[in-house]
């Protein structure tokens, strides 16, 4: 029965759509906001791993990670049009569809992982090159790119896997999958650096084996499931009216993630003017703004669900409650973070400093240099994350598009090309890059959704339409009397009196 939604599903559809909605918001997103810091603590630990090694390793992977991230795009994308259609359709109530759409995403991204893994995998050194990667990163990670890209294959399919569970509002169980797979990951890892010594190719193996571990249990958990959101490749279709929506939504999400992507690389690439290190200590400058950074992705992630839920309801009042909700919720994050940060970043940065062998005191000093600018955009950075989150609910994957190639091609590569041509600045330049591409992307997000936000509170909910609709025909269907039948009841009215 494709149309058949279990209990437990319908009854969070209800929830999602009809309980308090700041206890819904903090229930569905509170988890994934938990397991998205932990993931930017244990990165952190991932890159101090990776600087036991020595700073030029750390440079190597913050490069090529940047690479590897505009290739995972087209998976990620494909998971976050896909979920919010599932979204849409879960909450309207049509099961038939979630079912097709579900299929048909697994499908697709398996699919695409492998031939993106047959295609990279052999051309390894021509692609990096093609991005201007510095030939001492491509000396020292190339290894570590090609594990990452054979990675991709298996996490197309988890990131599919882990939309659709979190459009379900399973918040708690992704924590547990994800916390598992964090775990053994620095489990491996810390085994391979410290216990047998090994290079960085092996973080990469760590983490693929973390994956694999994350793709069988999604494989067993989704054939055992029931209902609307059980695999079945019968129900995988390709036709227009079920796919064209999902890739009308996922192609400018693909386009916005890749070219956001690229322009990072184009921004380590520009950087690497200061010498490879810079490299680095602007990848670690990022590990440390997502302590608090990650903290939105988390509440993004579910409250774009809840928004394309409400939305597909047609409740348009609810929808913008989210938002307001999600606002305040991530301005109030990225104040504590910037609170904390300010008082722990000398550590923070000493701490990336240190090797096996030696502390690099100069390495230090330009994380510091770096973030101290960085920070700034803490809280416009949680504006800019709950416009996204609205936007991508309501199906406006274009402006997000739109917003994040502003962010990257005219906040950030321009600026810091001016800074490099026109100022006497060091490797400070990145930070203040950084900086007015942070502040400057909160503040275009937050004047660009507005006029939406506005718009979607005057609609009238679907609830209340048809409750007018019904009184409006209830009404014509009562035939106004006529003069003749109003003289008989006032004569009828008369004798009765009498």
């Amino acid at each position: 029965m494709a149309g058949f939604v279990s209990k437990q599903d319908e009854k969070y559809r209800d929830y999602a759509l009809n309980g308090p909605i700041l206890k819904v918001l903090f229930g569905v997103c509170m988890p994934l906001a938990i397991y998205q810091a932990m993931q930017a603590i244990f990165k952190t630990i991932d890159a101090l791993m990776a600087a036991h090694i020595g700073s030029q390793a750390v440079s190597a992977i913050s490069s090529l990670s940047q690479i590897t991230l505009m290739v995972t795009a087209v998976g990620s994308a494909l998971a976050v049009g896909g979920s919010i259609r599932v979204s849409e359709s879960y909450g309207k109530g049509d099961y038939d569809d979630v079912r097709r759409k579900c299929a048909t995403l697994y499908v697709s991204a398996i699919v695409i992982g492998v031939l993106i893994a047959a295609i990279l995998i052999p051309f390894a050194v021509p692609f990096l090159k093609l991005l201007a990667t510095p030939q001492e990163l491509i000396d020292e990670g190339v290894g570590y790119f090609r594990v990452e890209i054979l990675i991709l294959s298996l996490s197309f399919f988890n990131t599919v896997y882990i939309a659709i569970e979190r459009s379900r509002g399973h918040s708690k169980k992704l924590m547990a999958l994800n916390i598992m797979v964090i775990i053994i990951k620095l489990v491996f890892s810390a085994v391979f650096i410290y216990v047998l010594q090994c290079g960085v190719i092996m973080i990469a193996v760590a983490t693929m084996i973390s994956q694999l571990t994350l793709f069988i249990v999604a494989v067993i958990s989704m054939i055992r499931d029931t209902g609307c959101f059980k695999f079945e490749f019968k129900y995988a279709s390709f036709k227009k009216e079920t796919l064209l929506p999902i890739l009308q939504l996922s192609y400018p999400v693909a386009a916005q993630k890749i070219l956001f992507a690229a322009g990072k690389v184009i921004v380590n690439s520009m950087s690497g003017m200061y010498g490879a290190l810079t490299v680095g200590a602007l990848g670690i400058s990022n590990n440390i703004g997502g302590l608090t950074t990650n903290w939105h992705s988390g509440t993004h992630d579910g409250a774009s669900s809840l928004v394309s839920q409400n939305r597909g309801a047609g409740k348009y009042k609810r929808t913008v409650g989210v938002f307001w909700r999600l606002l305040f919720i991530d301005v109030i994050i990225g104040a504590i973070g910037y609170t904390i940060v300010s008082f722990t970043l000398p550590w923070l940065a000493e701490i990336f400093a240190k090797s096996k062998d030696s502390f690099d005191s100069g390495f230090c000093q330009m994380i510091v240099d770096i973030h101290r600018y960085e920070m700034i955009g803490y809280i416009t950075l949680g504006i800019a994350s709950a416009a996204d989150a609205f936007l991508i609910g309501m199906g406006r994957a274009k402006t997000v598009m739109f917003l994040n190639l502003a962010r990257v091609f005219i906040f950030r590569v321009p600026v810091l090309f001016f800074l490099q041509r026109f100022t006497n600045m060091g490797a400070e330049a990145v930070g203040v890059t950084m900086m007015v591409s942070n502040v400057s992307t909160g503040i275009i997000s937050f004047i660009a959704v507005m006029p939406i936000v506005i718009k979607t509170g005057k609609m009238e909910d679907a609830t209340e339409a048809s409750e007018a609709d019904s009184s409006e025909t209830l009404t014509e269907d009562v035939p106004e009397a006529s003069e003749s039948d109003k003289a008989d009841s006032n004569s009828t009215e008369n004798d009765s009196n009498k």
